[in-house]
């Protein structure tokens, strides 16, 4: 008997159809999905570059404006805190536990400076972007207080001599700054205060409301500031605004806010306690004291970037304008197609 299975030539036939490799069909794929094509007319463009000089100069002379009534302050007391006798050798100076490194700088406002009045540190020729130095933290030990024994990327500041795990671990925690500063006028301290200095996200988000410091400052190396081991990574805030790595070389960070109006003439004196050193890299610290506006602080490169666009937007606009005038062209016509002007290239 004839097996009903098999074809005239022996052969099965195929129990699995063919797989095609055609794509499912959609918009997307085949590119059908509706567009807005505009059509460049010289009017559309003319008006185009018109508006953003009308709307970008204004912007420009409001921001210049705003950033010119900053008042701000800057110090320089790397040097002007190191004595004749030490500055010849400022690292082992900078490095001793016994020496006085307390140094005082008068200073008479000049401006009036508005409440609040913020204080910064600056930092200059610091390498926070440098690639092992962001890495080294643990993100996972500052949110968690179960994760205290995760050190991973914090090498060398991972774990004490015995064995310990450092809360917080890396390098980035380890080079805290620790530069203090005191401000008084007519012998009366004015108070800094140092709540709310942080990023809100960073305070809620990334530094936990039960992790303490453990063993900060107590392995083989020494670094910067210390911590109080019994206050939370979360309201930390000097170590919550150093942990936010600069992107560059030069970069100042949020000491404090001074809640109180300076007067012209006020002399205040600043008590500067130098202890971080900057002196082995040849870096530089500065004392910044700045009022805001609407703006933030003192920075004319938003002004001039918004003056420059809208400029030289308008002089294409009127560039523009001018050829119009001067040398018109029919929109569509043939004419000018390069095989219709010359003919000859096709032939």
């Amino acid at each position: 008997m004839m097996d009903m299975t098999s074809s005239k030539d022996g052969q099965s036939p195929p129990n699995s159809k063919k797989t095609s490799k055609k794509p499912k069909y959609s918009k997307f794929s085949q590119q059908e999905l509706p567009a807005w094509k505009p059509f460049l007319t010289p009017g559309w463009v003319i008006a185009t570059f018109t508006a953003i000089g009308i709307i970008f100069i204004p912007i420009g002379l409001a921001s210049l404006f705003s950033s010119g009534k900053v008042v701000e302050a800057e110090f320089r007391y790397d040097e002007t805190c190191l004595s004749p006798d030490v500055a010849k050798d400022a690292v082992a100076y900078i490095k001793s536990d016994t020496t006085n490194k307390t140094c005082t700088h008068k200073w008479i406002v000049e401006q009036k400076m508005q409440a609040p009045v913020f204080i910064y540190y600056q930092l200059e020729n610091y390498y926070q972007n440098h690639r092992r130095y962001v890495k080294s933290r643990n993100d996972k030990q500052l949110w968690r207080k179960s994760a205290e024994l995760q050190t991973d990327h914090c090498d060398p500041v991972d774990k004490t001599e015995g064995k310990e795990p450092i809360v917080p671990c890396g390098l980035i925690a380890w080079s805290m700054f620790n530069d203090t500063y005191k401000f008084s006028i007519d012998n009366k301290d004015l108070t800094i205060n140092k709540k709310n200095i942080a990023w809100g996200s960073d305070k809620n988000s990334k530094f936990g409301h039960e992790v303490y410091p453990k063993n900060f400052q107590s392995g083989g190396l020494i670094g910067g500031a210390k911590l109080n081991e019994s206050v939370p990574l979360s309201e930390q805030e000097d170590l919550i605004v150093w942990m936010r790595t600069a992107a560059l070389p030069t970069f100042r960070k949020l000491y404090g806010k001074i809640e109180s109006d300076l007067e012209v003439n006020d002399e205040i004196e600043i008590l500067i306690q130098n202890n971080y050193n900057t002196y082995e890299f040849q870096g530089r610290k500065k004392l910044v004291l700045s009022t805001t506006t609407w703006i933030g602080g003192k920075n004319r490169f938003l002004g001039v970037a918004y003056l420059c666009v809208g400029g030289l937007s308008l002089f294409c606009a009127i560039g523009f304008i001018l050829l119009y005038v001067v040398k018109p062209r029919p929109l569509g016509d043939p004419s000018y197609l390069s095989w219709n002007r010359n003919p000859g290239i096709l032939k």
